[in-house]
This record gives C-alpha cells, structure tokens and sequence, in this order.
C-alpha cells in the first residue's frame, strides 16, 4: 500500500515522536511504501510548558522523512497538501492529541477531501487532553475528527470518547504497541554508579515514577504514601521527568510529609541512552495518575520488565493485569496505594511479575506487526469505497 503519516519525529521528543517514529520504521519494513512528513516547529515558544522540545539523546530514533509543517504557518499547509496530493497515498495518517493541532489539521483534512478525496486517518493518542476536555475541547475535537474516513485508538475510554464526538466516523481500536526499541541502546552508567548520584544506600528499595510531571500523573499522592510505606520499608523515590509547573511545588509537599530525604528529583527529560539503567535501577515503577488514556510509560517498564503499580483510570486496565504484572488502586487514594507498595515487597511480588513479563515479551514484541496490519486493512476498505 501507498501510506502517508503527518505526525512529530526527531528532533522533537517524547513519546508521540517516538511513536510515529516506530510507526513509519514498522510500516516500511512491512513492505509499504510510506512518505513521512513531519514539522518544522510544533508549539511556539510562548506556548510549551518544558524548557525544550529537542531530544537530547545521542543516538535518537531517527527515519527519512521531510519537514514540511508549521502549525502556525498557514503557507506551509497548503505546501503538505500539495506534497499529499503529489505523492498519492492510499491512506493519509495523522496524529492528534492536543486541539491546539485543530486550525492547521481541519484546514489540510478539508482541502484534502476535495476530489479527488484523500482518504484520511487519524491516530487518537489522546481523544480530549488530560489537563481539559471542556465544551471548547470538545468542539474543537469533534471538529477535526469528524472530517476523518476512520480513527484509530488505543483504549476503551478513547473509543467511546471518540464515537460521542464523531458518531458517524468508523473506529478502530488497537492497543498501544511497545517501546521497547528505545531501550536497545547501550546504557551510559551503571547501576551502582546511578544509586551513588542518587544518594541511595545499596539495601534500599527503589520506587521510579518517570515521566513529564503534570497534574494528572498524581505525583503528590505517591508522596503522601511515601510517608506511610516507609514506616514499614525502608524505600527511596526517584522522579525522573521534567516537571511542567513549580518544582517547589513538589518539594515542599516532601518536606510537609517529612520524605524529602527519601526523594530524589531528576527534573530533566532524560537522554534514551540513559533509560536502560534508569529502569533497571528501580524495584517498581509506580504510577499514580488521577486521569489517563493508555500510558507510554507503562509501555517502557514492561519493555525493560519492571512490573508496575498504578491507578484504575482510563486504559491502564486492559494493559496492567492485576496480580499479573502489576498492582492496581483506586486514583487520588494515598492510603490504598501505600498498602500496595507495602504489598509488593512484603509478598515479594518482584520476581513473579518480572517472570510473567519476560514470558509476555513475544507477544509484546508482534504489536507494532499488529497494528501495520490494522493500518494496511483499512487502507484497503477505504480504497475499496472510493
């Protein structure tokens, strides 16, 4: 098939880069001829929360692609459709997660759809944003998906998300592929080294809670659980993730608990080299989000197993398998999270997570496979009724 994806690569980060970077690497290698377009900006700098959104990484993930997009450039939106248009693909792919995407994505949909139509569709990582999902979110939603052929999403919620706002759209569910590539690269540090620069003694347990730190992500909740777990466990928190908001914000929440000692901020997105160890460095990786769709994150401690402890919000559930590979909790309940850590170790639950994870790793592995095929298939269909 002729396939065609919008969406962000290197030099931009983070875990939708990293997706569509996969995506394109998967799509080629299944045989099909894929054009990449990606950005030459994405967010003004007025607008983005972090201090970059450059990848920092030595040995990034990286495909062919061109750099056509600026979403605040209405020229250079004309100047992708006409590539689009030129190029004639099977199936147009584009990502959505924010409806600061909506001006420049239902401008290029619109005029797509102008015959000949493009058949478009459009990758949800997140239907409505964490942090929103207002009334404006939601118009602004529906706006752009309702100019789709299909969407494809990774969760139950963000199906029913999606058919609410754009009912007459076909969806597809598939469930969020793995990032265990990312963790192939050779590690920078050493275990023993990472715990020094942490400041950790060597018999004490390690709790990781990685990621960009927002207010969805419930980080003020593992803190006040912090204070109980430890009590029983002699345990150290890692926070590795650039936080978009006030550090002190968190720090101050340490020292009213009385774990700030117990706490190490690494407040920097990391390098990919440096993921390998970061992972094998922690005991657990504790997530506990107050909202979520599916989880990226998720994704990179299964790839390196590391069983995690999380909430029952969103998607997490069709992923973490309570009693399988991880522990489940109720969102925004310290106390009940606490019991699960406390749980963990005193069950030595470690070691039958990791072995059911290492025993899932091939089916892990044939999720990017899966949803090319998902792809390639409603390519098909959508090429049949054109």
């Amino acid at each position: 098939m002729r396939l065609a994806v919008v969406g962000p690569t290197y030099p931009f980060r983070g875990g939708i880069a990293q997706y569509t970077t996969l995506l394109v690497r998967h799509l080629r290698s299944a045989g099909h001829t894929t054009f990449f377009y990606s950005f030459t900006r994405q967010y003004p700098s007025w607008l983005f929360p972090g201090r970059s959104d450059r990848d920092p990484s030595a040995n990034p993930l990286r495909v062919a692609c061109e750099y056509v997009l600026d979403p605040m450039n209405p020229l250079t939106w004309w100047q992708l459709v006409r590539r689009v248009r030129a190029d004639r693909p099977d199936l147009l792919l584009l990502q959505w997660w924010v409806p600061y995407w909506t001006p420049s994505l239902t401008v290029i949909s619109s005029l797509l759809k102008r015959p000949p139509p493009t058949n478009i569709a459009i990758i949800c990582h997140n239907v409505l944003p964490h942090d929103g999902g207002g009334i404006i979110d939601r118009r602004l939603t529906s706006t752009v998906l309702r100019r789709a052929d299909a969407l494809i999403v990774h969760s139950d919620p963000d199906y029913y998300r999606a058919r609410a706002l754009a009912p007459d759209v076909r969806i597809v569910k598939a469930f969020l592929p793995t990032y265990e590539p990312i963790l192939t690269e050779t590690p920078t540090a050493t275990i023993t080294y990472l715990r020094t620069q942490w400041g950790i003694p060597e018999q004490r347990r390690v709790l990781l809670f990685f990621g960009f730190v927002r207010p969805y992500k419930g980080l003020e909740y593992l803190i006040q659980a912090l204070a109980e777990v430890r009590k029983h466990l002699d345990v150290h928190l890692v926070v590795v993730g650039e936080i978009w908001g006030s550090p002190a914000y968190y720090q101050r929440y340490a020292e009213e608990f009385d774990v700030a000692p117990y706490i190490t901020f690494e407040n920097r997105y990391v390098a990919n080299e440096e993921l390998p160890t970061i992972f094998a460095a922690a005991d657990v990786v504790v997530l506990p989000y107050i909202s979520a769709t599916q989880s990226g994150v998720v994704q990179l401690a299964f790839g390196a197993t590391k069983p995690v402890i999380t909430t029952h919000v969103g998607g997490l559930l069709e992923v973490v398998q309570d009693g399988v590979n991880g522990l489940i909790v109720p969102p925004q309940d310290a106390h009940a999270l606490a019991k699960a850590i406390i749980r963990y170790f005193h069950e030595d639950l470690g070691p039958r997570f990791t072995a059911n994870l290492q025993t899932a790793a091939a089916e892990r592995a044939e999720s990017w496979p899966r949803l090319v095929q998902i792809i390639a298939n409603l390519a098909r269909e959508l090429k049949g009724t054109t």
